[in-house]
């Protein structure tokens, strides 16, 4: 507690400017403006003030899509907020396996949601223009995620441990797995079922960047000292990018990736390429 000029005490947030007693703010920010939002999310400009806040979690707030944007914008089994809320307090959706009833939880890539009433799960990836696109999976491949492996560590006691890209901690990983693998994990049991090492001639999507959503095989892993290491990759129409190490995701052996891809299979075209696509679906839709 602090005095100010009047001789009233004033809680600590508050800072005295020119005898005027000026309220700092306290903690996390509790709202997001539309505009601020990510572009990915996609919301319409003129459809209010206000995005729906990601909350804490395993993702970060920029690089996740809120349960209520799922619901509401994309598989379109809500039209309004409360609907949204109505839906996620009767248990029916599953992030990963586990209910889920927060409507702004951070969902992100790699993440399974299951709607157990209609027998549908989604994997959440990216498609070649950096937006989130929900994935339709079988069940089967609903049982399980890839994970990259952010770091692996001692903890107490000399017990090994390992810290995924979505806020897991592993203990006992196999002693084979390093930072920049990635783990094949069973959402039912938590344990490592396989895992692919990140070496050169296994298939990457990369997860960040301008390339974001770009499938393609390592073909070089360029080191610079004190500086962000950069990895050439080939897509499967042999064209070339470059992007950092952290942009980028193993999702198989060799050429075969361990996850089905969403349509295009992570090739990007050029915007010529992408006209003749767009009028040659015309012209078959016209003669249809």
């Amino acid at each position: 507690m602090r005095r100010g000029c009047s001789g009233v005490a004033i809680a600590s947030p508050a800072v005295i400017q020119d005898g005027y007693v000026v309220m700092e703010a306290r903690g996390l920010k509790k709202h997001l403006k539309r505009l601020n939002a990510p572009s990915h999310w996609m919301l319409d400009k003129l459809g209010g003030a206000f995005a729906p806040k990601p909350s804490s979690g395993p993702h970060k707030a920029r690089e996740c899509l809120p349960l209520i944007l799922i619901l509401r914008n994309r598989l379109k089994y809500a039209l309004t907020y409360r609907e949204v809320q109505s839906i996620l307090m009767q248990r029916h959706i599953q992030v990963d396996g586990k209910v889920r009833t927060d409507k702004t939880y951070p969902a992100g890539f790699m993440d399974i949601i299951s709607i157990p009433k209609t027998g549908e799960n989604y994997r959440l990836l990216y498609d070649t223009k950096g937006r989130f696109r929900l994935h339709a999976v079988r069940d089967e491949d609903a049982k399980y995620k890839l994970c990259k492996v952010r770091s692996v560590q001692f903890g107490q006691k000399g017990i090994p441990y390992l810290n995924t890209y979505d806020g897991r901690t592993i203990r006992y990983p196999d002693p084979l797995i390093k930072a920049n693998d990635t783990i094949k994990l069973d959402l039912e049991t938590n344990k490592i079922v396989d895992f692919i090492k990140f070496d050169v001639g296994n298939v990457v999507m990369v997860t960040g960047g301008r390339n974001t959503g770009r499938v393609g095989v390592i073909k070089n892993r360029e080191k610079h000292k004190g500086t962000f290491e950069t990895i050439h990759v080939e897509d499967a129409q042999g064209h070339q990018f470059a992007t950092r190490l952290g942009n980028v995701f193993t999702i198989g052996k060799g050429t075969k990736p361990w996850v089905s891809l969403p349509k295009g299979k992570g090739i990007k075209l050029t915007i010529i390429e992408e006209q003749r696509k767009r009028d040659a679906a015309a012209q078959a839709a016209a003669k249809a």
